[in-house]
């Protein structure tokens, strides 16, 4: 290249920057025919964002589960101890539910109002392998509602919930590989979702093959996850759905060895969350962020937005560390990620992308106002910033091509990618739009600094 900035109006760019033939398909709406007028600093909205969110408090009450008849030897089955100490704490008014040094073999956990699960440190809370421990309950699988296997934590509708401590969570996730992702129950329960079939009619759970999350509430607010170490989830490790005001730090998740699709932290249409000072080694995205999939998705039709990633590190992923998507049909915006490691060990084959904004033509969905800073990373298998519009582009029911647009990354230092510095594949009747790099300091690109087909005003400088 001749240049470190490029410009990019239509078309296809390659790496030694000529202008391709093609890719000028009409643009999808007026949302994306021209650059926005001069904006203020999008980070000025963080300090506001940040405190809006408080993390919840709790009465300096304890429930020991051993005075619930818990026993932490690793066979004794704790299931009514956990919902007896529980309901005793909520109805109490609040407080911590101790989980002291021990294994604490278990089924499903259902957290109440106020009440603080406390796991301390030298504790491990051990979930059945045995799936008639999970009741079924109205949860999402990848973005579609549905009756199905409760998550090993659940909350349904609840306020000022939290999982504490320096304690373990541990799904034993292997013994629920054998579903693999999911076969004909993801297909039906697709066309269940493109058809809009009731939800209620959507039923799954024992005898079928979709996987359960391991922490999922569900229309809550006001919810803490800090200190923990999880380990080894059935499917996603913490999947708030339609929630708001989360904090999510100071965690360790390693969700290698589990069932599949072993994502971090995938806030779906979520509101005000904080995710900050957590390490990531994960089988699947390290975040990412959802908000619902096609038909089943604009149904529901609520955005996660509001998000602060920030001092994090992404230690393993054979997909991406930050990412938006795919299931995110309700949309996405002013999600902010800044100060993060990805790959801080530089090793060689540890994860693909920094940021993975990936969604496709099924979804439809505006996914805008997403904002990178300070971020390093090494050795990255494919594109360090990859944002693609043909993720997905499969399945049951109409095309609804999205829109995406104004993406900025600044000061992003990347030692190190199989592909490109930054990678942008839009869609002929829907461009991606307005994405711009800036102090950009990459090296050791396997293919150069940019690739863009079907692109509005990108930019690297």
């Amino acid at each position: 290249m001749t240049s470190r900035r490029q410009l990019i109006t239509a078309g296809s760019l390659v790496a030694g920057g000529a202008l391709l033939a093609g890719g000028t398909g009409a643009i999808a709406s007026a949302a994306t025919t021209a650059a926005p007028a001069a904006t203020p600093d999008p980070w000025a909205a963080v300090p506001g964002i940040l405190a809006k969110i408080k993390p919840p408090t709790f009465p300096a009450k304890d429930f020991p589960l051993t005075s619930f008849g818990g026993k932490g030897d690793g066979k004794t089955d704790n299931t009514t101890a956990f919902a007896k100490a529980i309901t005793a704490c909520n109805a109490a008014g609040g407080g911590r539910v101790t989980v002291p040094a021990g294994n604490w073999l278990t089924g499903a956990i259902e957290l109440l109002d106020n009440v603080n699960l406390n796991v301390a440190a030298g504790a491990t809370i051990l979930f059945s392998t045995d799936t008639s421990q999970y009741p079924v309950v109205l949860t999402r699988w990848q973005g579609i509602e549905c009756m199905n296997f409760s998550p090993l934590i659940h909350a349904e509708g609840r306020t000022n919930i939290a999982i504490t401590g320096a304690g373990t969570l541990d799904g034993q996730g292997a013994a629920w590989k054998s579903m693999g992702g999911g076969g004909s129950d993801w297909t039906n329960l697709q066309k269940q979702g493109a058809n809009n079939t009731p939800v209620s009619q959507r039923m799954y759970g024992p005898g079928h093959k979709l996987r359960p999350a391991m922490i999922e509430p569900r229309n809550c607010t006001n919810i803490l996850i800090d200190g923990v170490t999880i380990l080894r989830p059935p499917m996603w490790s913490i999947h708030p759905v339609l929630s708001q005001n989360i904090t999510v730090s100071n965690v360790t998740i390693d969700s290698r060895n589990g069932g599949g699709n072993n994502d971090g932290c995938d806030p779906e249409c979520c509101n005000y969350v904080h995710i900050v000072n957590t390490k990531f080694t994960t089988g699947d995205d390290c975040i990412a962020i959802k908000s619902g999939r096609d038909t089943d998705g604009r149904r529901v039709n609520v955005p996660s937005q509001n998000i602060v990633i920030e001092n994090c590190d992404f230690i393993f992923s054979n997909r991406g560390a930050i990412c938006v998507g795919s299931e995110v049909s309700g949309g996405a915006n002013n999600i902010f990620a800044q100060n993060c490691r990805v790959n801080p060990a530089n090793a060689s084959g540890q994860l693909w992308y920094m940021l993975f904004v990936k969604t496709g033509n099924k979804r439809g969905g505006t996914i805008q106002d997403i904002h990178l800073r300070n971020i390093t990373g090494n050795k990255l298998t494919k594109s360090a910033l990859y944002i693609t519009m043909t993720y997905g582009n499969s399945g049951p029911g109409p095309t609804v091509n999205p829109v995406l647009q104004n993406i900025t990354a600044d000061n992003i230092t990347v030692k190190g990618a199989g592909d490109y510095g930054l990678e942008v594949i839009g869609l002929a009747a829907s461009k991606a739009a307005h994405i711009h790099v800036t102090n950009a300091h990459f090296s050791g690109l396997g293919k150069g600094t940019m690739h863009v087909t079907n692109g509005i005003d990108v930019t690297v400088a």
